[in-house]
C-alpha cells in the first residue's frame, strides 16, 4: 500500500490500554462467580504465545461495552483483554483502506480518518467500543441501510485460534476474493472461534451535507406504510429509523429519514421525501431538519433489551407482537429493531409470534438477576449441526468463550 501516512505504526488516541475493569461492565461469567485472572497481550505474537501456553478457558474482551451481549460464559479461567492491541498499522487515504488492530477504539479511528475527509461507515452507539468488539458482536447502527454491516465493510482480518495458530484472510484492496473469507465467520462469533487481533476495512468519503425528514406516526400500520413508501421510492436515504412505543392499544412514534450527500442532492431528496410522507401521514406533522434527533442511533435501556430481526415488510406485525410498555428503535427498511420490554415478557411466546415473519428475538442486555434463567438465543434452528462442526474445527477443546454462542456452544 503506497503513501502510508504518519499514523501507520502509531498508537491511536483514547488510551485504550487504561481501561479500568472496575468501572465497566462485569466480566462475562455467571453471576456470583469469582473474577478470573486477566491478561493483556501487546502484539499478535504475544497473543499467540499466550494461547499456546495456556490450557484453561478464555473469554476475549475489548473495552467491555458489549459483554452483556450473547449468553454468559459457562467458564472463564482467563479474561483476555485486547485493548493493548491499539495500533493503526497502515492507512493510505488514496486507497480508501485502513488496517488497525483489534483494540483500537472506533471513535479514535474515526477522528484520524476524518482529518482526511474519510470515515469507516459503521455507527454502533456503544461509547468506547473497539474494532475487535464491533466485529465480534457484529455491531452496527442506522447507516447500515446505505453502507451495510461489518460483513460488508471488513475486507481482511487476522485471528489467533485456540491453539495459537495465527490465521489471516482477505487483503488490503477492496475487491479481494483470494482464499476463504475468515472475517465473515468470526463476525458475530463473540470470540468463540478465535481472538480477533487485526482488522482491515473499506472506507468511504465523509458526506459534505446532511438533512432529515421526520414524520409522526400513530399506529404500527402507518409506521409500516410510511417506511415502505420511502424504501420503495427512488430516494436514497442513508438511514430510515423509527422510534416506537407500544401502548395498551396502539403503537406511536416518529420516523426519521436521513439523507447525506452533496448539498444540492440532500436538499432535493429531503424535499421530495417530505412531500411523499405528507400525503400518507394522515395530517400528522412532517418536518425537515438539518440533523437527526438526540435518540437517533441509540439503543433502548431497561431490565430486558432484545434485538429483533424480521422481514422488513413485517414491521407492523412485529410491533403488534410486542407487549404493552415495550419501546425502542427500528431500522425500518432493513428489518432490525432494538426493544426494551418488561422483565416478565414471555420470550418463547414472542419468538413464536415472530416466526411467521422470518423473525427472531435475541437478548441484547438484561439485569444480572434475570440472565441465568434466560434463553438468550432462542431455538438453534437447522444450521446448528453445521455450527457445531465449525466450533469443533476451530476450538475442539471448547476453550474460547464457552457457552456464549447459540445452543450453548
Amino acid at each position: 500500500m503506497s503513501g502510508a501516512n504518519s499514523a501507520a505504526g502509531e498508537r491511536s488516541s483514547g488510551e485504550p490500554g487504561s481501561w479500568d475493569p472496575g468501572s465497566a461492565a462485569p466480566a462475562p461469567t455467571q453471576p456470583g462467580a469469582a473474577r478470573p485472572a486477566s491478561a493483556q497481550p501487546g502484539s499478535v505474537g504475544e497473543l499467540a504465545d499466550l494461547l499456546r501456553s495456556t490450557t484453561g478457558t478464555l473469554v476475549p474482551v475489548g473495552a467491555g461495552t458489549k459483554v452483556g451481549w450473547a449468553a454468559p460464559a459457562t467458564s472463564c479461567d482467563l479474561l483476555l483483554r485486547t485493548t493493548a492491541l491499539d495500533r493503526i498499522t497502515e492507512y493510505a487515504p488514496g486507497d480508501l483502506v485502513v488496517v488497525a488492530e483489534a483494540g483500537v477504539p472506533l471513535a479514535a479511528l474515526q477522528r484520524q480518518l476524518a482529518a482526511h475527509g474519510q470515515t469507516l461507515a459503521l455507527d454502533p452507539p456503544e461509547e468506547g467500543a473497539t474494532l475487535g468488539g464491533v466485529v465480534a458482536a457484529n455491531a452496527s447502527g442506522p447507516r447500515r441501510l446505505r453502507y451495510g454491516t461489518v460483513r460488508d465493510l471488513l475486507i481482511g482480518v487476522t485471528v489467533v485460534l485456540a491453539d495459537g495458530t495465527v490465521a489471516r484472510s482477505g487483503g488490503k484492496v477492496v475487491k479481494n476474493v483470494a482464499g476463504y473469507d475468515l472475517g465473515k465467520l468470526h463476525t458475530g462469533a463473540h470470540g468463540g472461534l478465535g481472538v480477533i487481533a487485526s482488522t482491515t476495512w473499506r472506507l468511504h468519503p465523509l458526506p459534505p451535507a446532511a438533512a432529515t425528514v421526520t414524520a409522526r406516526v400513530d399506529g404500527s400500520a402507518r409506521a409500516g406504510r410510511l417506511a415502505a413508501l420511502v424504501a420503495r421510492s427512488t430516494l436514497t436515504p442513508t438511514a430510515l429509523e423509527l422510534r416506537w412505543r407500544r401502548g395498551t392499544s396502539a403503537t406511536t412514534g416518529e420516523l426519521v429519514a436521513l439523507f447525506e450527500s452533496i448539498p444540492a442532492s440532500v436538499h432535493d431528496q429531503a424535499t421530495r421525501c417530505a412531500e411523499l410522507l405528507a400525503g400518507e401521514a394522515g395530517g400528522l406533522a412532517v418536518e425537515v431538519g438539518d440533523a437527526p434527533p438526540a435518540w437517533f442511533g441509540t439503543r433502548p435501556a431497561g431490565p430486558l433489551v432484545l434485538r429483533l430481526a424480521f422481514a422488513p415488510a413485517a414491521l407492523p406485525h412485529v410491533l403488534d407482537a410486542l407487549p404493552p410498555g415495550a419501546s425502542g428503535t427500528a431500522s425500518a427498511a432493513v428489518g432490525v429493531a432494538y426493544g426494551a420490554v418488561p422483565a416478565a415478557t414471555d420470550l418463547a411466546a414472542l419468538r413464536a409470534a415472530l416466526a411467521p415473519y422470518d423473525g427472531s428475538a435475541v437478548v441484547l442486555a438484561a439485569d444480572p438477576a434475570l440472565r441465568p434463567a434466560l434463553d438468550h438465543w432462542g431455538p438453534p434452528g437447522d444450521a446448528f449441526t453445521l455450527m457445531t462442526r465449525v466450533k469443533d474445527r476451530f476450538d475442539p477443546a471448547r476453550r474460547l468463550s464457552p457457552g456464549r454462542l447459540l445452543g450453548g456452544l
